[in-house]
C-alpha cells in the first residue's frame, strides 16, 4: 500500500473571466492513483467542455477498474484512453455547432507501488521531486519548444515569444491523438501536474522552492503556488494536482 497525501484545486486567475481547466486526483480499491490535469480550449465555455469530458473519462475508467494492472497494461490503458477521449470531443463539437474547434490539453499520471508513468498531449506538464529537486519528465507540445530543440530560439527567448502558446498538439485537434507517454524512476517522492497557468507565471526553481518549504503541508504548497501566480498577474487558469509518497514506503 502506498500512504500518500494529496491535493488538487484550480482557480480562475486574475484576467480570465471564467475556468476552462479540470483538474482531479483519484485513487482505486487497489490503492493505485490516477492525476489528471486538463486545460481546455475554445473560448465561449467550449474549453471547460473539453476538458471536464476529459477528466471525466479517464476517472470512470479508473474507478471502475479494480487495478489499472501492469506497466504494459497502464502504458496501453492511457493510450488507449486518450484517443477514446479525443474521440468523443471530435463527436461533441460535430453534434453541437457552436462547440466546433473545442480542445484539451491533457497531462496525467498512473501511480503505483510498482511504477510510475505519465502521459502529455499539449502544454500542461508533469513533474517530479525527486533528492529535493524537481525535475520536468514532460516536454510541452508548443511551437517553441520545437524551435528550442531545434536550436532556433534560446529557452529565455521562448518565455517572452509572441507564440509561445502556438500548440502543436492538443485532444480534438486531430482524428488520431498522439500523446508522449513516460515511464518514470519510481523512486521519486512526489508528483506535480500543472497546467501552464503555473509554469507561465513561475520558473522550475520558484515552483521547487515552494514545494520544498517544510513547515507547510501538501495543501498548503498548492494554495501558496496559485497565490503566488496570481499576485504576479494570474493571466490564465491555474490547476494543481500534487501527491507525495510518505518517506519509507517508496517502491
Amino acid at each position: 500500500m502506498i500512504n500518500t497525501k494529496s491535493f488538487y484545486l484550480t482557480d480562475t486567475g486574475k484576467v480570465r473571466e471564467h475556468n476552462e481547466d479540470s483538474v482531479t486526483i483519484l485513487k482505486n480499491i487497489n490503492n493505485e492513483y490516477l492525476l489528471v490535469v486538463a486545460d481546455g480550449m475554445g473560448g465561449h465555455r467550449k474549453g471547460e467542455v473539453a476538458s471536464a469530458l476529459t477528466v471525466a473519462h479517464l476517472g470512470k475508467r479508473f474507478t471502475e477498474s479494480a487495478s489499472i494492472g501492469t506497466k504494459i497494461d497502464a502504458v496501453n490503458w492511457l493510450s488507449d484512453n486518450i484517443n477514446e477521449i479525443n474521440k468523443e470531443i471530435l463527436d461533441y463539437g460535430e453534434i453541437h455547432e457552436n462547440s466546433k474547434g473545442l480542445g484539451t490539453t491533457l497531462v496525467a499520471a498512473i501511480v503505483t507501488k510498482e511504477y510510475l508513468i505519465f502521459a502529455n498531449i499539449g502544454d500542461s506538464l508533469g513533474y517530479v521531486m525527486k533528492n529535493n529537486k524537481l525535475h520536468r519528465v514532460t516536454k510541452p507540445h508548443t511551437l517553441v519548444n520545437l524551435l528550442v530543440e531545434a536550436g532556433d530560439l534560446t529557452e529565455e527567448q521562448a518565455k517572452n515569444h509572441p507564440k509561445k502558446n502556438v500548440l502543436m498538439k492538443a485532444l480534438g485537434a486531430a482524428e488520431k491523438a498522439e500523446p508522449d507517454i513516460f515511464v518514470v524512476d519510481n523512486e521519486s517522492n512526489a508528483i506535480l501536474l500543472c497546467s501552464d497557468g503555473l509554469t507561465g507565471m513561475l520558473n522550475d526553481e520558484q515552483i521547487e522552492k515552494v514545494l520544498l518549504e517544510e513547515n507547510l503541508t501538501v495543501e498548503e504548497k498548492v494554495i501558496k503556488l496559485i497565490k503566488k501566480c496570481n499576485a504576479r498577474g494570474g493571466t490564465d487558469n491555474i490547476s494543481i494536482a500534487y501527491l507525495v509518497r510518505e518517506s519509507g514506503d517508496i517502491a
